[in-house]
């Protein structure tokens, strides 16, 4: 596959390092990358080290103008509508990627949710095995796949095509992740993270600090500042706004998955059967002991109560939910049981939905789906309504049966992710529509897309730095190092 630019021809600015799909002439409706005011944006990363708050803002304002509406406050205060449909996909060690069209209906005559999962792609879309897919949040628009092949694959979920391969990495994918609609963040073996532009899909910057495999990546909920673990034994804090290392500790062992919690304020690193939950000074808070050898873990908040719980997907075939306390004293413990597989847990996804308005009065007004994946070759999805508000008696493990799944028949499944379906009502503020099958007003739906991941990175950019999101990082006693030596290196051609 060339390396070559997918770009407008027209546009003078830094190649992006996209390698474009195979296409025939007759599929292919133009340039994949809208013509944007793209320039100013490139020239301040290209000619300096070190990115500040004053060169993102200096650019904004450069930036010419075709006069756009800009969201006001109330509109960027506004929540995001959850999304009435979902889509769930998932990758595996047969190189196929499996896409499947979630939907929940309404039964009035029996006051029950039915939950449906109807495939709508199935094909291969590496020559290796796939280990990591992603997608993009609030809408749902991008997806990317990382395999063993070391390319990060990018595909427009809505038009189902593929949009290139970002070739950075010379080492299999391990871990994707999109901190916000408009960048991708991607980790390898060949020890570096990668943050990619969405708009172009340019390397913003190439993180370096780890010796020899990164094995998971976490982005803070405020997408300010990155954990990674990895083989030298070490979990590092990256500052995603001036794109460079600003902490590390030594763990003394080698992590194989950090997550943060929901609202930021804790995180868990997991090494075969044990979960570490840590607060962000480095300050251990209870240590879990799983009975089965462990795969993936995620926090999730309650639909019913206050809170997250930890969900553990193991070897034991189950996903077992935690409740945690902040309180040290009060030791962690499993409160139900999602049940379902017949081989090991491989990975976990989770994603808020809407409710039909005809089942307000019986469910409320949304819930959230839990979908994993199993080298038994199943996808199963789970309703989180079904736990309850106050945990059970100390010696009761509730158990959650599956409200869906699919099956794949034998295919071992290795990674999944669920993303945005359609939004009832036509999408946020009116304005975005998630219809992924038609054709007709495509450009139109992706220009205005665009507009809006544009707004998005000037805001996401240009924030000072990530030491008020884990203040306790730059204090001498958090546990953590000082880094500010690791910087990540603007990717130049």
């Amino acid at each position: 596959m060339p390396k070559s630019a997918m770009k407008a021809p027209e546009r003078p600015a830094k190649k992006a390092r996209v390698d474009p799909p195979k296409l025939s002439a007759s599929r292919v409706k133009g340039s994949p990358v809208p013509q944007k005011k793209a320039q100013p944006a490139k020239s301040s990363l290209k000619g300096k080290e070190k990115a500040t708050t004053a060169t993102a803002a200096a650019a904004a304002a450069t930036t010419p103008a075709v006069p756009r509406k800009r969201k006001s406050k109330a509109d960027k205060e506004a929540p995001t509508p959850l999304p009435s449909t979902f889509k769930v996909v998932a990758g595996s060690y047969e190189k196929l990627l499996y896409g499947l069209e979630g939907t929940v209906s309404f039964e009035a005559d029996t006051s029950a949710l039915s939950f449906h999962l109807k495939p709508v792609f199935i094909f291969p879309a590496h020559v290796s095995c796939i280990k990591a897919v992603a997608a993009s949040p609030h809408g749902g628009k991008w997806l990317a796949t990382g395999s063993a092949d070391e390319i990060v694959k990018v595909w427009d979920l809505r038009r189902r095509k593929e949009i290139g391969g970002l070739m950075h990495h010379e080492g299999s994918i391990t871990h994707l992740q999109f901190p916000s609609r408009s960048h991708l963040l991607s980790a390898s073996e060949d020890g570096t993270l990668c943050l990619f532009r969405a708009r172009d899909w340019a390397v913003l910057r190439a993180l370096r600090g780890h010796k020899g495999r990164v094995n998971s990546v976490a982005v803070h909920p405020s997408g300010k500042v990155a954990l990674s673990v990895g083989k030298d034994r070490t979990l590092r804090m990256w500052d995603l706004m001036r794109g460079k290392g600003c902490a590390s500790t030594k763990l003394g062992k080698e992590a194989e998955l950090v997550r943060w919690s929901s609202d930021g304020s804790l995180f868990v690193v997991q090494v075969a059967s044990t979960i570490d939950v840590y607060t962000t000074d480095m300050n251990l808070l209870h240590t879990i002991t799983h009975p089965a050898r462990l795969h993936d873990v995620q926090f999730c908040k309650r639909v019913n109560g206050e809170g997250d719980v930890l969900l553990a997907g193991a070897e034991d075939k189950k996903l077992a939910i935690y409740a945690l306390s902040t309180d040290p004293e009060t030791p962690p413990r499993i409160i139900a049981e999602m049940t379902g597989h017949a081989n090991r847990v491989k990975a976990i996804a989770t994603l808020p939905i809407a409710l039909p308005p005809a089942a307000l009065a019986a469910h409320g007004a949304s819930t959230t789906v839990v979908c994993t994946v199993s080298s038994d070759g199943k996808i199963l999805l789970y309703d989180l309504a079904a736990l309850p508000a106050t945990a059970p008696a100390p010696a009761t493990v509730l158990e959650i049966r599956p409200v869906a799944e699919y099956d794949s028949k034998g295919t071992r499944l290795t990674c999944v992710t669920v993303a945005d379906g359609e939004v009832e009502g036509g999408g946020m503020g009116g304005k975005r529509k998630r219809a992924g099958g038609e054709e007709g007003g495509e450009s139109g739906d992706g220009d205005e897309d665009e507009g809006e991941e544009e707004d998005e990175e000037a805001e996401w950019g240009g924030v000072g730095g990530a030491a008020d999101v884990v203040g306790a990082a730059d204090e001498g006693d958090s546990g953590w190092e000082d880094e500010a030596e690791e910087e990540g290196e603007v990717e130049s051609d």
